[in-house]
């Protein structure tokens, strides 16, 4: 956490701990790559709101202990975040169970959806839920914050 006499990581630094929001205090913009293994990848700039995503994606993630976290900010700007959800009679990824949150808080459309896991790519399922709420940006990050794409519509 920051506080006084503290500062925020610098912006080439993945996402402060998980659960973690105020790592991001006075944090104009976090950079990383597309591709990790590609060195000459362009960087992935995100701005401190959807930084904030990928801080709340990773919480959510540490807290349930399960291997996906997503949030998501809706038109309004609130912000939902969840985690995978396996029961025996009720299974959604982390996006899908964090785009229902939005949605059952009366969300009708997203800024930007996260998702944080070891998965290389967003899984279609994901993709589509997201494509529902008409979300313009989706950013796929590691365990670790560090961003492995961010797509826009």
């Amino acid at each position: 956490m920051t506080g006084a006499g503290t500062t925020p990581p610098p912006a080439s630094s993945p996402v402060g701990p998980a659960g973690d929001a105020e790592a991001l205090d006075g944090a104009d913009a976090l950079t990383s790559v597309n591709d990790p293994g590609d060195s000459e990848a362009e960087p992935v700039e995100l701005g401190p709101e959807d930084a904030k995503l990928v801080t709340l994606a990773r919480g959510a993630r540490a807290r349930a202990g399960v291997r996906e976290g997503a949030a998501v900010r809706d038109d309004d700007g609130r912000t939902y975040a969840a985690a995978t959800v396996s029961l025996p009679s009720l299974r959604l990824t982390a996006l899908q169970a964090a785009v229902a949150a939005a949605v059952a808080s009366g969300a009708q459309a997203l800024e930007a959806a996260v998702v944080v896991g070891q998965a290389p790519e967003i899984d279609p399922a994901s993709h589509a839920v997201a494509a529902d709420l008409g979300t313009p940006v989706l950013i796929l990050a590691g365990p670790d914050g560090v961003v492995r794409r961010r797509t826009t519509r």
